[in-house]
């Protein structure tokens, strides 16, 4: 993995991190299956008329749209709904680096170095360490919510690795059209057309706007930016190369959710995060993980 590639990992976890307060923002003010629905809507609407199709197989795009666009989110805004902290919730999702690596590993059958287990032990081990201290402020079921959501972010990894996608970032403008229709189905059944009317109604007042702007971080930042990259990133390395940066994602998270919303970090949290930051860079500096792709 070169530097660049390195350099443009931190950059989308730094995204990715502002995400969660940006999201515990945004559901403040609206339901979290309609917040899937119009994330993805105000994307797909101008891909769908002003971008080509990507050439890749009909079944990896919706696999990517379903695993990131549908799963992951519609978990991890349940989640968050439900109770859980965006701190913690930028700890848990990031369950999606081991489970990317596992399913990588029986799927496209790349195989792991020695140095890359040792860093992504490491980093599993600061990720734990804080899980465990964070676990006493969440009820069960908003962690096993986003557990899901790093699992659906996961099958979408492995399924943006094997496009193989000429533009990544077609790839990731066109996986938005996968979600908005099946979730404003769903959002419609539990949530009710009454509360996504009011919320859309009232989406203007001055008391929604930072729910608005937290959305509009979502779609251009976290969305476009994000997986816009991460999708450039899978694309020229392999899925278990790529998917450790995912938890430099927490550090970020934690540190943003505490000066956003007093979420309190506090020593165990900060050394806990120290080895998560060394075990990424562990697997991925030069010396470097070879994990070698046999023809899928």
């Amino acid at each position: 993995m070169t530097l660049r590639d390195r350099l443009l990992a931190v950059i989308v976890a730094v995204c990715w991190g502002l995400n969660f307060p940006a999201t515990a923002l945004a559901l403040d003010h609206f339901p979290p299956f309609f917040l899937v629905a119009l994330r993805f809507a105000i994307i797909a609407i101008p891909t769908i008329l002003f971008v080509p199709r990507p050439q890749v197989r009909l079944r990896w795009l919706l696999g990517v749209g379903l695993g990131i666009g549908l799963l992951q989110f519609a978990f991890l805004y349940l989640g968050m709904a439900a109770g859980m902290p965006s701190g913690l919730a930028s700890l848990v999702l990031q369950a999606s680096a081991p489970f990317t690596v596992v399913i990588a590993g029986i799927w496209l059958r790349e195989r792991i170095t020695q140095r890359q287990a040792i860093g992504i032990g490491i980093a599993v081990l600061g990720l734990a360490a804080i899980a465990f201290h964070r676990a006493q402020v969440a009820a069960l079921l908003p962690v096993v919510l986003t557990l899901c959501g790093a699992l659906g972010w996961a099958i979408g990894n492995v399924s943006t690795r094997k496009a193989e996608a000429p533009n990544p970032f077609r790839l990731t403008l066109w996986m938005s059209v996968v979600p908005p229709l099946p979730m404003l189905a769903l959002a419609l059944v539990v949530e009710g057309p009454q509360r996504i009317g009011d919320s859309l109604a009232t989406a203007l007042s001055p008391e929604a706007l930072p729910s608005v702007f937290g959305l509009l971080y979502i779609v251009l930042i976290a969305t476009l930016v994000g997986y816009g990259i991460w999708g450039g990133l899978l694309k020229r390395n392999p899925s278990s190369v790529v998917a450790p940066f995912s938890m430099l994602v927490p550090v970020v998270g934690v540190l943003a959710s505490w000066l956003a919303f007093g979420e309190i970090i506090d020593i165990v949290e900060l050394v806990a995060g120290v080895f998560v930051v060394g075990g990424v860079l562990f697997a991925s500096i030069r010396g470097r993980v070879r994990a070698e792709r046999i023809a899928a």
